[in-house]
């Protein structure tokens, strides 16, 4: 049984027995010393209920029989802490457990349940910049949590070929188009003026010659075409595939939309004003009705994303997560809004919401805009780093905090960059593990209880907690947290390391036991590295 199951196993006793129903209570790892491994609430929350002190009702907890007393003692603490002191011969156990278990260890077996994650969704209108390199990474690392956690997962792209920007990059293409061959053609009001579009007119007056017309489909479809294969390159020079791609126009004309429309009209939660079609939300709690179709005839991004969520709860995936920026916030419940109004299931979709991102060179913020032609791309971005550092910066922060992309931080090779940092962890061991094999030849037993300084203990403490920590990140989609508990690991080795010898030919016996804690934190941390989608080198 789970240790932390028997801890809760323990606490839950209690309460049965002293007809005690209450549920408001946690568990959490300690890092104090001397406060045990673990410490629980449940005392704290149990005053007002009980009308006793918190530091009585814990020493009466910690008083009451104890069955899994071969696994940890008990202590109370003030104000009313529960602390739980693990045996080290469970993380003995959970050492060897990982060593056996290897890419396995804490990954979920399949559950039969599917999962789809839309993320990027960059409609084909340029080239990426890094501020879509966020959502990419974020939706990317998502989904293989997911799949470490035994769901069967489809990444979806879907993106807008229907409305008035691709109208305008179109336009804005001809202007460029035009100008090549001489013409004075201005750029239109808002378009597109990035060199980008240069490349493609060039492109296609190499094919198609210098007697096109503007309205000519071309410069539409052969645009959009270059940019998306644009994108789809530079995705997979970050290592991201999608299995799906979808396009809004698609539901115009299967007629999606138009029964969206229609629904909603019959079940009087539309209505026309103005010459714009509104959304009567007001009527479903929210404070004002929302435009649905503007007076010129065009959709919001509210009505084809209602009809493109009903298709995908449509094809029956348990879960669904939406990687969205912060321009979303106002949207999205919206949408949510609009299919519960369809009768659609909606308690199984999830967004997950990201702030912006500001690079920064030279401790200057880099502006950008795509219109402008003023970006980063992520082209450019990955010429200069690599994808491992790429990919680890933009989950520096949680998804909902603003991030700061210092690209002088990514481009130090120090141990200041947290992707050299976890990389020379798993480096340095793998050159240890090298050595020992070279240095000692006898054949020695097993015996991980000869493990018993501070510094091994809690890096087997800490290496015990991976399994945990990947159903906290499930809950929470946050790869973050998962790249936060790698620097911890790493951290506790490079401590481990420095303070205690593990080659010791005069101690054969407590360097194989060294050596197997070696050998976990390397499978850790590369389980780690390969949900995140960073790789694990073996020399630096």
């Amino acid at each position: 049984m789970k240790l932390k199951s028997l801890m809760n196993d323990f606490i839950q006793n209690y309460l049965d027995e002293n007809a005690i129903k209450f549920e408001d209570w946690n568990i959490s790892m300690n890092s104090q010393d001397g406060f045990g491994d673990y410490s629980s609430n449940v005392a704290l929350k149990l005053t007002k209920q009980l009308k006793q002190s918190p530091i009585s009702i814990a020493e009466s907890i910690v008083n009451h029989s104890n069955p899994f007393s071969d696994t940890f003692t008990l202590s109370a603490s003030h104000p009313g802490f529960v602390n739980f002191h693990i045996a080290d011969n469970h993380y003995h156990q959970m050492v060897n457990k990982i060593n056996e278990e290897k890419e396995n260890f804490g990954k979920k077996k399949k559950l039969n349940k599917s999962a789809n994650v839309e993320f990027v969704s960059c409609n084909p209108t340029g080239p990426l910049t890094v501020g879509h390199g966020r959502q990419a990474i974020l939706g990317d690392m998502v989904s293989n949590i997911l799949t470490w956690n035994g769901y069967d997962v489809s990444r979806e792209y879907y993106y807008n070929d229907a409305g008035k920007q691709m109208r305008v990059l179109a336009e804005s293409c001809y202007a460029k188009y035009a100008q090549q061959i001489g013409l004075k053609v201005p750029t239109p009001e808002n378009g597109y003026v990035g060199n980008y579009l240069d490349d493609i007119a060039l492109k296609i007056i190499d094919k198609y010659g210098k007697n096109l017309k503007s309205d000519n489909k071309i410069f539409r479809d052969f645009t959009e075409k270059e940019i998306f294969s644009n994108i789809k390159n530079t995705l997979d020079s970050i290592g991201i595939k999608f299995d799906i791609f979808t396009k809004e126009g698609s539901f115009y004309e299967n007629g999606a939309i138009d029964n969206v429309l229609k629904e909603l009209k019959d079940k009087e939660l539309s209505y026309e004003k103005d010459g714009a079609v509104w959304f009567k939300t007001s009527s479903l709690g929210k404070e004002e009705d929302k435009v649905l179709v503007k007076s010129s005839g065009e959709p919001t991004y509210r009505l084809p994303d209602i009809a493109y969520h009903a298709d995908k709860v449509d094809r029956g995936f348990d879960l669904i997560v939406d990687i969205f920026g912060a321009d979303h916030i106002d949207t999205y419940p919206d949408v949510i809004l609009g299919l519960k109004c369809l009768d659609k299931k909606t308690d199984h979709i999830k967004v997950v919401i990201h702030q912006f991102v500001t690079i920064k060179k030279s401790g200057e913020i880099v502006k950008m805009s795509t219109r402008k032609a003023n970006f980063v791309t992520l082209d450019e971005l990955n010429d200069q780093l690599s994808s491992d550092i790429i990919r680890y910066f933009f989950i520096m922060r949680g998804a909902n905090s603003h991030l700061d992309f210092d690209l002088d931080l990514a481009k130090d090779e120090s141990e200041k960059n947290p992707v050299y940092y976890l990389q020379y962890a798993n480096a340095r061991i793998s050159n240890l593990l090298k050595r020992y094999d070279k240095e000692i030849t006898e054949k020695v037993k097993i015996n991980l209880s000869l493990l018993k300084e501070k510094d091994e203990i809690a890096l087997a403490k800490l290496l015990s907690e991976f399994p945990n920590k990947m159903e906290e990140v499930l809950k929470v989609l946050e790869p973050r947290k998962l790249a936060t508990y790698l620097e911890e690991v790493a951290a506790a080795y490079h401590k481990f390391y420095g303070n205690h010898k593990v080659i010791d030919p005069q101690n054969l016996d407590l360097s194989m036991a060294r050596k197997k804690l070696c050998e976990a934190t390397k499978t850790i941390l590369m389980n780690g590295l390969s949900i995140l989608g960073i790789s694990a080198p073996e020399r630096m």
